[in-house]
Formats: C-alpha cells, structure tokens, sequence
C-alpha cells in the first residue's frame, strides 16, 4: 500500500534514495539478502515506471538469521527485516548485539512494559508504536557507530560548535 513516487504528490509514501550511489548499495543489499537465504514478502528490487531518480519498492525480508548482515547493517532504504524470536532477553540481546544504534521500533499494547524495555535498548531514539515521529526540539543521534552527539533542540548548540576557553593573567 506504500506508493512510490514523487514526494511532492501527497500520495506518495516513498521516495527516491539520494544518489546512485546509495540506491547501488541498498540494490546490494537486496542482492545480499537472496545470497544468505532471505524470502522477499514483497518488494526486492528497483521500483519500476521510473524515467528519473532511484526508486526501490518498499521490501520485507524474512527467513535470514540473526547474524545475516542485512540484519545487522543499516541499509537506510524502503528494506525492513522481520527475525522471529520467543522471549524479551533474547530478543534484548538481539537488538543490542550490533555495532550500530540510530534508532529502534517497538511495538506493543503494553505501554508499561514498553517504557521498561525500551531504556535497555542501545539506540538514540526509540520509538513506541510508530515510526519516524520526530519532535525537532528534541535531540536525535545514534549510539555506536551510528553517529556520535545529538541534534536538534538546545543540543545543536554544543554539536555545532567550537568552544574557546581563553585565559589571560593580568
């Protein structure tokens, strides 16, 4: 139901990547995936009807394995995959175990257990039940190697600049 498309028309749900480049990388990915035994629920390849821009169908991955890369890399692309699991430690461990921490969803009707989880996960936002809502007076930034200090809010002031101290005896 996501249309691709342009991001002007106020049906389109997903864009074009940025660059070649990038849309070359998320195309690997996909390729990727096939390679290490993942079942495409939908999408997996270059979104098709496009003259301009790089299109990718949005794309759900299922069947990889818990260290599949294109489980444990950043893709940032219209890629998610889906890796079962039986209990909150392990699923925890899961998440935690990666060198990237940008961001994280979760889901659940139970917004007290949500709240207890979501301080455990090693991310710089998580969200609860939604995706990609963002307060741009509040900080965001990754954990890992997922980017280092904050933006947005009164953070930006510190990660953009370049404090002097300067001290003259007089």
């Amino acid at each position: 139901e996501l249309v691709v498309g342009d991001p002007f028309d106020a049906d389109t749900k997903v864009g074009a990547l940025v660059s070649e480049e990038h849309y070359n990388k998320v195309l690997g990915y996909l390729d990727l995936a096939k390679e290490e035994g993942g079942t495409f629920l939908t999408g997996g390849k270059a979104a098709e009807g496009f003259d301009k821009g790089f299109f990718v169908e949005p794309t759900i991955i299922t069947g990889l394995g818990k260290d599949a890369r294109c489980v444990r890399e950043e893709i940032f692309g219209p890629v998610v995959t889906v890796v079962p699991f039986d209990t909150e430690e392990e699923v925890l461990e899961q998440v935690n175990d990666t060198h990237y921490g940008l961001s994280a969803s979760l889901w659940t009707s139970n917004v007290k257990r949500a709240t207890g989880f979501s301080r455990q996960i090693e991310a710089g936002i998580v969200w609860v039940n939604t995706w990609f809502l963002r307060d741009l007076r509040t900080p965001f930034g990754g954990m890992k190697h997922s980017g280092i200090g904050r933006e947005g809010g009164a953070h930006s002031f510190d990660f953009y600049s370049e404090l002097t101290n300067i001290t003259l005896k007089m």
